[in-house]
C-alpha cells in the first residue's frame, strides 16, 4: 500500500476527512476544521499588521473576467465550469427519462455566466482595477476562498476543492518583490513554529500543451515562483503548501491596473494551502491533535 493510499485510508477510518465518492472530494469533521481555523489566526498573528485589506471571494467567479484572466491558454485541463439546466418542460421531461435510463442526462444542461474560481486572487485583479489607479504605496489584499482544479487523485494532498488564504502585493516591481522575499522568510519561520520540515524551491505551474513547455522553462529561468515543500505522502516528492509567486505585469496589463505614476502595476502573491498544510501537521505530529508536541499545541492556541 503506498503512502498516499495509508494516509488516506487512515484519515478515513479516524473521521478527519469524510469519503464522497470522488477522487479529491472530502467532507472535513470538526476536528479537521479547528486545525484549519487555528492556523489561519497564525497567518493572522503574522500578517495581520502589514494592514492588508481583507476580502473574502465566494467560490464561483465572473466567466467574463475568467475568460480574460487568460487562464484558459495556460490550465484549460485544470478549469471549471458551471452548468445549468435552461430548458423548458419537455426538455425537462426528456431529462429525467435520461436519467432513468442511465443515459447522460447533462447533454442538456447549458453553461452559465459563473466559474469555479482556479485561484483566491483570480476576482480581486478585476474589482482592483475598477477603482482607478493605486496608491503610492500600492495595494495589499488578504484574500481566502474555495478553488477548484480538475485532477483527480487518491492523493488527500491534491484535492479538487480546497481553501487557499493568500496575500496579494501590487504597485512597482521593487514593492512587490520585496514583499515575495520577504514572506519567503517569513512562510520558513511561521512553519519552524509548528514544527514541520520544510524546504524552498524554484517551481513552475502546470501549463498545459507544447507552449506550456517553453512557459514552465521561462517561469523557472527567471525565478517567478518558488514553492515552500513538506513531505505529506511522500517523501521523494515533497508537496507545495506555500507559493510565492512574481505575476510581473501580467495582471496589471490583462487589467489595466495603475500604479499611481501611471506605469503598469506588477502583482505578487504568496498562497497557503490550508488542507495541504493540515494534512502535513497531522502526518507529521500524529492523527491525534491530542497527542501532538506541547509547542505546537501552544502555537496553535490549543
Amino acid at each position: 500500500m503506498d503512502m498516499q493510499t495509508s494516509l488516506l485510508d487512515r484519515l478515513f477510518e479516524t473521521g478527519l476527512l469524510i469519503d464522497t465518492g470522488i477522487e479529491g472530494l472530502y467532507g472535513r469533521s470538526g476536528s479537521f476544521e479547528e486545525v484549519i481555523t487555528r492556523f489561519e489566526a497564525l497567518i493572522d498573528e503574522v500578517g495581520g499588521a502589514d494592514g492588508a485589506e481583507a476580502i473574502r471571494f465566494p467560490p464561483g467567479m465572473n466567466r467574463a473576467y475568467f475568460e480574460g484572466s487568460g487562464y484558459m491558454k495556460s490550465f484549460p485541463q485544470l478549469a471549471g465550469t458551471v452548468h445549468s439546466f435552461c430548458g423548458n418542460e419537455l426538455d425537462h421531461m426528456h431529462l429525467l427519462q435520461c436519467m432513468e435510463a442511465g443515459d447522460d442526462w447533462t447533454k442538456g444542461q447549458e453553461a452559465t455566466d459563473i466559474v469555479l474560481t482556479p485561484a483566491a486572487c483570480y476576482p480581486l485583479y478585476p474589482t482592483v482595477a475598477k477603482r482607478g489607479a493605486l496608491p503610492t504605496e500600492g495595494g495589499l489584499f488578504d484574500l481566502q476562498s474555495y478553488c477548484f482544479r480538475h485532477e483527480p487523485s487518491n492523493d488527500p494532498a491534491r484535492m479538487q476543492l480546497f481553501r487557499m488564504r493568500e496575500y496579494v502585493r501590487m504597485g512597482t516591481p521593487e514593492q512587490v518583490m520585496a514583499f515575495r522575499n520577504d514572506w519567503m522568510e517569513r512562510g520558513k519561520a511561521l512553519m519552524a513554529r509548528v514544527e514541520l520540515p520544510v524546504e524552498i524551491d524554484v517551481a513552475n505551474d502546470p501549463f498545459f500543451g507544447r507552449a506550456g513547455r517553453m512557459m514552465k522553462n521561462n517561469q523557472r529561468d527567471q525565478n517567478l515562483k518558488f514553492e515552500l515543500l513538506i513531505p505529506i505522502t511522500s517523501t521523494a516528492k515533497p508537496t507545495a503548501c506555500m507559493s510565492f509567486n512574481y505575476h510581473q505585469d501580467h495582471f496589471g496589463k490583462s487589467w489595466d491596473i495603475s500604479t499611481a505614476d501611471g506605469e503598469v502595476a506588477h502583482t505578487a502573491c504568496v498562497g497557503f494551502g490550508l488542507e495541504r498544510i493540515a494534512l502535513a501537521l497531522f502526518q507529521h505530529h500524529g492523527l491525534d491533535v491530542g497527542e501532538w508536541p506541547a509547542r505546537v499545541r501552544a502555537t496553535l492556541g490549543y
